[in-house]
């Protein structure tokens, strides 16, 4: 292993050198503090930490690097406060994650150390959106992240590497290539010579080096900085190593044959470093041993102030208070004894001028905010929501995206680290299964896990009546408001719309926002035209009445509306959620306590709808109140069909007649 020291003083390799070791001698701690059973867990970087430190000491300290599960050194090297990441790694509460999380499964804003999550591949998109909103501030900085060999048979590996390379993003990617994925070899991972010859395939340029040479991947990844920046293109850096321990410590290493052990353990980084060291006269034997009795020293020592932390107090209300990030930004709104008030001029207009027009007053009134989504620039997005917004805010803040549902909801992510909103509009709310991963383990989660807040909207155009089949026309909503950490919103009118839309772009947690294609012009109604916020969490009285309370959302308001214009003699009391998360508890038992007879209605299919966790808690809650059992109105438990009269077969309207009269004759 040949070390070029280039400009390097004496002083900066030894500072090299002491970078390099500290990480390797907390490991060492660890694997006894494991031994011990006074940590859990543990993933060892041993034999590859060269590539964490160099990475790090190549970019600035305000420039966000996504570690994964071997980067001890990215941490380290940003001068982390090792008494707090023994609190971490012990599940502490004074820890990085207040004990949520363990290893490197958190972050760090003032370290811009984003937090990886276990399917390692989402990490590499968030990279992207860090880098953009570099890229849209002028700002002379790059984004880092790591990945596997394993990593590299993702999905979101080539969804990350290929919008990196559409949008001319200064990212690098780098590959951490150890031979394995866990137990499973390279050759049965991969079937190119290099993984850095996929490069070439995403219009990207890339290098492979030695992982194992401290000052090859320092010099490598400070030059290869200054390439994307200067000329605003993403790079992907495969660097060969080894770790010399498993996967994590209980999976042990039986399957790597011993002649390889023998064969890596000899490229030992931290050894052949000191070693280079030695040979140059820069450091002697005597200062090894004083640098190692110095860290020896601060390792206990920050040990022993860990230990000292106080144990564990379980806050239930700390931990519900956690999962949401507290609201900042003020669109409203203005409410008068539970009336909400808008003020101003109003017209009458269409579902789709209020979702439109409260994306266009976000856009003046936020210039932070970034729209993202197939076809939403020049072509106004499949339902023409977005027409006429690239002449109005321009192409940088009005973004066609690749067909990678995936990577762009990471990089809203990434857009957040840095301070941006963001607008993803997926083109069908089918689509999202493609990106539920970063929605469901990413955007959800990161506030709780270390405080960082998603600032993310997700348009959904969802619902059927237009006869688009299976893959157009689902009612998908229940399948998030098992998540918490989301927030769910779904309108019936424009008024709702525009005001529901301004409140989750000023709400910097994640928000799905549902909005149903079958209303967008079908119906109309008041249409405010100041910029305002209806309350999410807040249900509407659509209608009072005394004999049915019917507690519905989306298009199955205009549903129960229809039927009580055609059934004058039949008095429905009809809620609109308006929200299914969080849902407005106190709206459900008002309405329950009016009628003593309940109807939950939606358009979703019956098993597993948000229909059936109501009638939950209104038995737990309000079972008293009842006159009647509560009944559910839903669509067929089939795929939605696209022929019309199947569809309107599948569709709960066909049963909502047959279910009101069944409880009125109960």
């Amino acid at each position: 292993m040949d070390f070029n020291r280039q400009s390097f003083s004496n002083e900066e390799l030894v500072y090299i050198y002491r970078n390099l070791l500290l990480p390797r001698m907390i490991e060492e701690k660890m694997l006894v503090l494991l031994r011990q059973g006074k940590i859990s867990k543990w993933f060892s970087g041993i034999g590859q930490e060269a590539i964490s430190v160099g990475a790090t000491l190549a970019l600035k300290p305000d420039e966000w690097i996504m570690p994964l599960h071997r980067n001890l050194g990215v941490f380290t090297a940003r001068q982390m406060p090792l008494e707090k990441l023994f609190m971490q790694w012990q599940g502490n509460k004074a820890g990085y994650s207040k004990g949520r999380e363990r290893s490197f499964h958190f972050g760090s804003k003032p370290y811009h150390i984003c937090g990886m999550i276990s399917h390692l591949g989402p990490q590499l998109a968030i990279a992207d959106g860090v880098a953009l909103a570099y890229k849209l501030r002028n700002e002379e900085k790059v984004s880092l992240a790591f990945s596997g060999d394993g990593g590299t048979s993702e999905g979101d590996f080539h969804e990350a590497l290929n919008v990196a390379a559409v949008w001319n993003l200064p990212v690098i990617f780098v590959i951490e290539n150890n031979g394995y994925g866990l137990s499973t070899p390279v050759n049965e991972q991969y079937r190119c010579e290099n993984l850095v010859d996929k490069a070439k395939g995403y219009g990207m340029e890339g290098v492979k080096i030695d992982g194992n040479n401290i000052l090859t991947v320092l010099e490598t990844i400070k030059g290869v900085r200054d390439y994307c920046i200067k000329n605003q293109r993403p790079y992907l850096i495969e660097c060969s190593t080894f770790r010399m321990r498993g996967h994590e410590e209980a999976s042990g290493i039986k399957y790597i044959p011993k002649d390889l052990l023998a064969e890596w353990g000899k490229k030992d980084p931290i050894k052949k470093y000191e070693q280079f060291l030695l040979n140059e006269r820069i450091i002697s034997e005597m200062d090894i041993a004083d640098i190692r009795n110095e860290f020896k020293k601060y390792i206990d020592d920050e040990l022993a102030l860990a230990n000292q932390a106080t144990a564990m107090v379980v806050d239930e209300e700390e931990e519900l208070a956690d999962v949401y990030a507290k609201k900042t930004v003020d669109g409203g709104p203005w409410t008068v004894d539970g009336e909400e008030t808008v003020g101003g001029t109003s017209r009458e207009a269409r579902l789709i001028d209020g979702i439109s027009e409260g994306l266009k007053q976000s856009m003046k009134t936020h210039d932070n905010l970034v729209l993202m989504g197939q076809d939403i620039a020049e072509y106004g997005g499949a339902f023409k929501i977005t027409e006429g917004f690239v002449a109005q805010f321009g192409k940088d803040r009005v973004r066609n995206t690749p067909l990678c549902e995936s990577a762009i909801v990471g990089a809203c992510l990434g857009m957040s680290l840095e301070g941006y909103k963001t607008v993803m509009e997926m083109q069908f709310a089918d689509f999202v299964t493609v990106g539920f991963n970063q929605i469901v383990n990413n955007l959800a989660k990161i506030h709780y896990r270390w405080g960082q807040n998603a600032d993310v909207v997700i348009r959904m155009p969802t619902g059927g009546g237009v006869g688009a089949g299976p893959f157009h026309s689902q009612s998908n909503e229940a399948w998030f408001t098992h998540v918490p950490g989301l927030k769910i919103v779904y309108p019936s009118n424009p008024r709702d719309a525009k005001g529901l839309l301004i409140a989750a772009i000023n709400d910097p947690n994640p928000v799905l926002y549902f909005e149903h294609k079958a209303l967008y012009r079908s119906i109309s109604g008041e249409l405010p035209s100041n910029y305002y916020e209806v309350e999410i969490g807040k249900a509407a009285i659509v209608q009072e009445g005394d004999d049915i309370a019917v507690i519905t959302y989306g298009a199955a308001v205009h549903w129960a509306t229809e039927y009580q214009l055609e059934h004058p003699e039949i008095s429905l009391h009809i809620i609109d959620l308006r929200t299914l998360l969080p849902l407005d508890y106190e709206a459900i038992k008002v309405a329950v306590k009016k009628t003593g007879k309940v109807l939950l209605l939606h358009e979703d299919s019956l098993m597993g709808g948000i229909g059936g966790e109501i009638s939950a808690w209104i038995n737990e809650h309000c079972f008293e109140l009842l006159d009647a059992p509560v009944l559910r109105c839903a669509s067929l438990d089939t795929p939605i069909p696209f022929n019309l009269e199947l569809e309107k077969n599948f569709m709960a309207k066909s049963r909502l007649a047959a279910k009101i009269d069944q409880l009125i004759h109960y």
